[in-house]
């Protein structure tokens, strides 16, 4: 076999291996994408200390669509019995909000009859992790321990994987829709997950 044979076929054999990492990064890629949907589609809700329900925007003393779905839902368990308490999580928006997000989840809860002893907020996070630090001391103090985690089905594993991480007792019980409807923003919302469970195996405490 003459040297340009030989070059030709070392080619051949390292665009085949290329070939076949791309198949298998998509492959897991998919598997990923896959796993984080089907966290978000189960439901666990059972008897629990405390409903959980994430942070999202607000916009004023108004939740925004994403945020009013998850405390309705977090209200619907409430109202079934699942839980006595329910916890509100986030902070302020910016430096100009009047509320934080947990104090216009709290309003709204107060307006559908939810009696004011029974919801605990705190309004310090920004994150999804802080929203679970500080409501994991919520729950400290007051002698709580299994919630129910209350977000998006697509936020849903990463919620759950933090829970763990933090030493948090959880069930899921995702928003049984969810404001992302567009087929566009979905897949780009489930794409930004796919991105943060990769981050979270190599940069931990972010």
């Amino acid at each position: 076999m003459g040297a340009g044979m030989k070059a030709a076929a070392g080619r051949t054999g390292l665009l085949g291996w290329v070939w076949r990492l791309c198949a298998l990064l998509l492959l897991w890629l998919l598997g990923v994408a896959a796993w984080i949907i089907w966290v978000g589609d189960r439901d666990q809700a059972a008897p629990a200390d405390a409903i959980i329900v994430l942070g999202a925007a607000a916009y004023d003393a108004k939740p925004s669509p994403v945020f009013e779905e998850r405390i309705r839902h977090g209200l619907d368990l409430y109202h079934q019995g699942y839980a006595p308490k329910l916890i509100f999580t986030g902070g302020f928006g910016g430096a100009g909000a009047r509320f934080s997000e947990s104090q216009v989840a709290r309003r709204y809860a107060l307006k559908q009859q939810v009696p004011g002893k029974d919801i605990l907020i705190e309004t310090r996070s920004r994150t999804t992790r802080q929203n679970l630090v500080e409501a994991k001391q919520v729950m400290a103090k007051n002698d709580m321990h299994k919630v129910i985690v209350v977000s998006d089905p697509l936020h849903m594993a990463r919620a759950l994987r933090l829970s763990k991480e933090l030493g948090i007792d959880a069930l899921a019980s995702s928003t049984p829709s969810t404001r992302f409807r567009s087929f566009h923003t979905s897949w780009r919302f489930l794409l930004q997950e796919v991105y943060f469970f990769h981050r979270d195996l190599f940069v931990k405490g972010a």
